[in-house]
């Protein structure tokens, strides 16, 4: 059933950071993001014209793209707009009628630091597009379709995490989500109650899922489900058994990363929720270090604002997204994180490494309307 379409709105979509799970959502796993304050907002105006068109602006490019319906296949837009294409794409696959519109958009989420600057784009898109149609489009539903922009059309191969948490999180909750049955639970996560805050540092080392690293641990994961005859490494109930079975040390390390990841998540929930920051910490440095030695997806950069980190008091500290740069995270007593912020620029100084940028983020809202 159809809503009563609008002619103009403005939707907005945050980007997230995951407090821990990575890459287990590509694994059928599990993950526990939360949606930063900082999102990408698109004001949406339906466009008259005889054949449906779509205008597409932003405040980080003086371009601006028009796409034709000629440009709904895979591939057929590249750069940022194509994460826009890809929307109208998927939502047209789906069945959903999406007027003519024109788009503008604009994002302080920073690009390249791991902090899904593309699905908020996606998901705020998403959103707007779905308003203009009228279209009844259950909010359950949009991290799949936003995901399949990405996936199908702009040839990234990501998981379902990051189009969930810039939907499906609220204020003051991490998302915990089982990216299988795609059922989705919101675990309080109040850091200012327990005296802490979680400091993201962005080391300032662009990274690229398109590149042949990310696509490569997903089709070894994937092979490795099929030497163990598993729908996916999801499904690894003894580790020592499966790691026994498969030949290759560098195939066993990347499972075994996922699996542990997997336990590390549900760990942290369980700490969530009886208030164990100090195992929080624990479970996210251990994280660190199997995407380290077992997954082999950190960098320099980012190693070194892990270790700085944590001599400077962080309960404990780990990268965050796909890896080979981007941002970290730390868990620090509220009372230290300025301190924390000061040693990382300090080190990155000291080591020759650009300076890095920092923050406090906190657990905010997913994908709305603004007006």
């Amino acid at each position: 059933m159809n809503q009563s379409f609008v002619d103009i709105c403005v939707w907005a979509a945050p980007g997230r950071v995951n407090v821990i799970g990575e890459h287990t959502d590509y694994n059928d796993g599990f993950v526990l993001p939360i949606a930063l304050d900082r999102r990408a907002v698109v004001t949406a105006r339906r466009l008259a014209a005889p054949e449906p068109l779509w205008t597409v602006s932003s405040t980080w490019a003086e371009d601006r793209v028009t796409i034709t319906a000629d440009d709904l296949r895979p591939r057929a837009v590249a750069g940022w707009a194509a994460y826009v294409a890809g929307v109208i794409w998927a939502l047209r696959e789906d069945g959903t009628d999406v007027p003519g519109a024109e788009l503008s958009i604009d994002s302080d989420v920073p690009v390249g630091a791991g902090l899904s600057s593309s699905a908020a784009i996606e998901c705020a898109v998403l959103g707007a597009l779905v308003d203009l149609a009228g279209a009844d489009l259950p909010r359950q539903r949009r991290p799949r379709l936003a995901q399949r922009a990405e996936n199908e059309y702009v040839g990234v191969p990501t998981g379902i995490m990051d189009q969930s948490a810039s939907i499906l999180c609220t204020a003051g909750h991490a998302l915990f989500l089982d990216c299988r049955s795609l059922d989705a639970v919101q675990v309080p996560f109040d850091l200012a109650a327990a005296g802490l805050a979680l400091v993201v540092i962005d080391s300032q080392t662009p990274h690229a899922h398109v590149e042949n690293e990310y696509a490569q641990r997903r089709r070894a994961c994937e092979a490795a489900a099929a030497a163990l005859d598993l729908p996916a490494l999801r499904d690894v109930t003894d580790l020592d058994a499966a790691l026994a079975r498969l030949p290759d040390d560098v195939v066993r390390r990347r499972v075994r990363h996922v699996v542990t990841e997997n336990a590390r998540v549900l760990a942290t929930v369980d700490a969530l929720r009886t208030g164990d920051w100090a195992q929080v910490g624990t479970l996210m440095t251990e994280s660190h270090i199997s995407m380290r030695d077992d997954y082999e997806i950190t960098v320099p950069t980012v190693d070194l604002a892990v270790e700085v980190a944590l001599t400077n008091g962080a309960l404990g500290a780990r990268m965050t997204g796909g890896g080979f740069g981007g941002c970290v995270l730390a868990l620090v007593p509220a009372s230290q994180a300025q301190a924390v912020r000061s040693a990382v620029a300090q080190a990155y100084d000291h080591a020759g490494f650009a300076a890095p940028v920092s923050f406090l983020a906190t657990a905010g809202p997913g994908a709305r309307r603004l007006s």
